[in-house]
């Protein structure tokens, strides 16, 4: 079976199953070559941040955060959903503050990612954030966080033995690793 690309997919069929506030699944009746079709459920999401924050003295600023959709904690670095129509930097900004109780000075792109193409078309802005201060936490009514500081060895030892197994976080570290040597 052949999959529909841009180049040979014209106009697909689509419908709205689910609508939630954070996302919409969308049914998709494709075309493939050949004439058959296919039915894809794609996650339509409005994007969101990630921010790896960095005290003066070098520690990262990391969250313990309960994730109801697997049921445990993990360790990870604060992240949130675009609002609509939303800046992702000023996302990244308002993330930081409502989740680690920090302000930023200074905040910079790490670039983008998609989370998981196979399925939703979910894109990340990834940050680094600088020259923090103290700020009001101000976390959801849902929300489990628990702020932990690491110093980046003790943080890439979590890397290494599977405690940090988030996608973005790993994928954020990784780049400002990269960024940094």
């Amino acid at each position: 079976m052949e999959y529909p690309t841009q180049e040979n997919q014209k106009d697909p069929q689509r419908d709205i199953v689910l609508q939630s506030t954070v996302f919409a699944v969308e049914r998709l009746q494709v075309s493939l070559r050949g004439g058959e079709t296919a039915v894809r459920h794609i996650v339509r999401h409005p994007g969101a941040v990630c921010v790896l924050a960095l005290l003066d003295d070098g520690r990262l600023v990391t969250i313990r955060n309960f994730r109801i959709a697997i049921g445990k904690w993990m360790n990870e670095f604060c992240a949130g959903k675009l609002e609509a129509g939303e800046d992702p930097l000023h996302a990244a900004g308002r993330e930081l503050e409502e989740e680690t109780g920090y302000q930023a000075g200074s905040i910079e792109s790490l670039g983008t990612f998609y989370t998981s193409p196979g399925f939703t078309d979910e894109l990340m802005y990834a940050f680094v954030a600088r020259q923090l201060r103290p700020w009001p936490a101000r976390l959801e009514l849902d929300e489990r966080i628990e702020v932990v500081l690491r110093t980046t060895d003790e943080f890439a030892e979590l890397v290494r033995t599977g405690e940090v197994c988030d996608a973005k976080t790993l994928a954020i570290f990784l780049r400002w690793q990269l960024a940094n040597t």
